[in-house]
């Protein structure tokens, strides 16, 4: 998430009491079979259903660079090249998303949307039908994760 409003203190940032992600990753099986095309076509699909959003003010103007960014993250983490990595660095992307006033409500409707964006994956985008709940399962955490505000 691109733009909101920073913590007006250090103590306003809420840091979820199961702390960083553990447990397994997303299968590398994943990039193999879906390929980058399909990957960012994913991606951007994704955005599209967040530009509609009530979260949509919390993301930047240029909603194919967020997808585009979203989807070069997810390649290196699904098996394919890092190309989050190469363009951007190390993706901190707690760090990077401290900035940006995130409530379990906003996660909530960012994980909807992609949840929404998954249901024909398999046909739209030749995800492996027998990844899928992982795959939900590895975002459901990793969302938790960037929830930086409480109530």
């Amino acid at each position: 998430m691109e733009h909101g409003q920073p913590p007006n203190r250090p103590q306003d940032v809420f840091t979820p009491p199961e702390g960083p992600p553990q447990g397994n990753a997303p299968s590398r099986e994943i990039y193999a079979a879906m390929g980058q095309e399909n990957l960012f076509a994913l991606c951007r699909d994704f955005y599209a259903r967040l530009e509609q959003s009530p979260i949509r003010p919390m993301f930047p103007e240029d909603m194919a660079l967020a997808s585009e960014k979203l989807a070069s993250f997810l390649s290196g983490l699904l098996g394919g090249p890092p190309l989050y990595h190469q363009r951007y660095g190390n993706p901190m992307m707690r760090a990077r998303h401290l900035k940006f006033p995130i409530h379990q409500q906003e996660r909530d409707v960012w994980l909807n949307c992609f949840k929404a964006a998954l249901q024909d994956a398999p046909a739209r985008y030749n995800f492996p039908a027998q990844h899928v709940d992982g795959f939900v399962a590895f975002l459901e955490t990793f969302s938790r994760w960037m929830v930086n505000r409480e109530g």
